[in-house]
């Protein structure tokens, strides 16, 4: 673990993710309460009030994937990633505190439609900004720090949520306000301290180097016509993650149904939820930096297949420690994944297309984060065990994905003239 000799931009940018994550999953917790309180009225436009309910929570979702691809292709034609980041939280800020002032189903599907927004002008070019700044040598350890920090902030949030909204009223500088109010305000704050971080301490690399071809063509390539595999390899690595975050994704929505056969209470619950999270950050950094020495697609195929007995084992084990073993097993298989996931990427990308390389990936996880509540919520009607076994079937494809179409990217230290260690970044 390299921690202290991680490059700045790199550490601040990771602080940045981490307090906009503790603001965006805030509202994991705090919007449905909201929505549910009686607060929000109005207009459901002939839907039932739990079926806008979900449209209002997924439209961030969908938003966010539809728009990456476009934000990604815009960062490498301008070559400014650092503009990308601070508009993109700039964005998320107005609208995190905007939730406080609203009433209405229509205005909070507007404003979660305008968080996705936010979030896909910030996160590819964020990614990208990651890359840049790194060696081959630390891509793998830096991606893993990155991610580490992203993960604890998304688990920090809705523990302080719940506790926030539950503690109100309160009273600041003589200003009272409830519970949700406050909530909305700290998640606010969290975007404006990530965009503060990044004008204060992250500059572009290169902003006088672009490549004139670079971002040349928007999308990305779904077929590989340079090399022996069918699937080009990034859009082959997207699809691989997509089932990894639906994989996460689908245990959200299921909480009354697990808390029923484990015979377990809200708390469990919520210990089982975070021991995936606990191993992303405990194994996130060691085992991207392993991959900097041993190589990215060993870590990647490893971790999907392991995700397939974790999967279904969810779906059979009958006690709350089970449940807890499986998610631990879960995410340590999710973390061998992500980080030599997104450094073999970064391997891939060409000078100036990172936005564009790297929001094939972020986009197939948004995607599956916002598409996995809606199939498990469909599958479970079917049986208890269906929904896990679903996602085993969708890890073991990933596994053949990255088996058959992705091939290794990073020179070994072992495969370096002399067995030379990686570098050290300063």
């Amino acid at each position: 673990m390299r921690l202290f000799d991680t490059d700045r931009r790199v550490l601040t940018l990771a602080f940045a993710r981490m307090a906009d994550s503790i603001g965006n999953s805030f509202l994991i917790i705090v919007l449905p309460l909201y929505i549910g309180s009686g607060v929000v009225t109005g207009q459901t436009f002939g839907l039932g009030v739990a079926l806008v309910t979900g449209i209002i929570l997924s439209a961030f979702g969908f938003f966010s994937t539809a728009l990456q691809p476009i934000a990604g292709y815009l960062s490498d034609r301008t070559g400014s990633r650092r503009i990308f980041i601070v508009v993109g939280l700039l964005i998320l800020t107005v609208a995190n505190f905007v939730y406080s002032l609203v009433d209405s189903y229509a205005l909070m599907l507007a404003i979660r439609g305008l968080q996705g927004i936010g979030v896909a002008i910030t996160i590819p070019s964020t990614v990208a900004l990651v890359n840049e700044v790194t060696t081959d040598d630390s891509r793998g350890g830096d991606m893993g720090i990155f991610n580490t920090f992203r993960f604890v902030g998304f688990a920090a949030g809705p523990i302080l949520a719940g506790s926030v909204v539950n503690g109100g009223p309160y009273r600041v500088a003589g200003l009272a306000m409830t519970g949700f109010e406050t909530a909305f305000y700290i998640a606010a704050l969290g975007s404006l301290i990530g965009a503060v971080l990044i004008m204060l301490f992250v500059e572009d690399p290169h902003p006088d180097e672009q490549d004139a071809e670079a971002g040349s063509d928007i999308g990305f390539a779904v077929f590989d016509h340079d090399h022996d595999t069918l699937i080009d390899p990034v859009f082959a690595l997207g699809l691989a993650l997509l089932t990894v975050a639906i994989g996460i994704a689908l245990i959200e929505p299921l909480q009354t149904d697990i808390n029923n056969h484990l015979d377990q209470g809200a708390q469990l619950f919520s210990i089982e939820f975070s021991a995936f999270i606990v191993a992303q950050v405990f194994l996130q950094t060691p085992i991207g930096t392993a991959s900097d020495r041993y190589g990215r697609r060993p870590f990647i195929l490893g971790g999907l297949i392991v995700l397939v007995p974790a999967m279904l084992a969810q779906g059979l084990v009958t006690t709350p420690i089970g449940m807890i073993a499986t998610r631990l097993v879960q995410g340590a298989a999710a973390a061998t994944a992500f980080a030599p996931g997104f450094a073999l990427a970064g391997d891939i990308a060409q000078d100036g297309n990172s936005g564009t390389t790297f929001s094939v990936l972020t986009m197939a996880f948004t995607l599956g984060t916002a598409i996995g509540p809606l199939l498990a919520g469909y599958l479970i009607s079917f049986g208890y065990v269906v929904p896990f076994a679903f996602g085993a079937v969708l890890s073991a494809l990933g596994a053949l994905l990255v088996y058959s179409q992705v091939e290794e990217t990073h020179a070994t230290a072992a495969e370096t003239p002399g067995g030379a260690q990686p570098a050290s970044q300063d």
